[in-house]
């Protein structure tokens, strides 16, 4: 139980999640380079170059 500011026993909740949160989605690094070390993204009319290293690491290059 949290106290509020009058000194007052009553639970404090917490806000709700943003909507954006609870519409994030998880993509598999595997779904998107698709045995590709490396995939092209296209977002916002920007090009973005999605690349796995040697050691498996991710870089996303504009």
């Amino acid at each position: 139980m949290l106290v509020d500011s009058n000194e007052r026993q009553r639970p404090i909740h917490a806000a709700p999640a943003p909507a954006e949160q609870a519409e994030r989605r998880v993509i598999s690094s595997s779904d998107l380079l698709q045995g590709a070390v490396e995939v092209l993204i296209d977002h916002g009319g920007e090009t973005y170059r999605l690349r796995q290293t040697r050691s498996g690491k991710l870089i996303l290059q504009k």
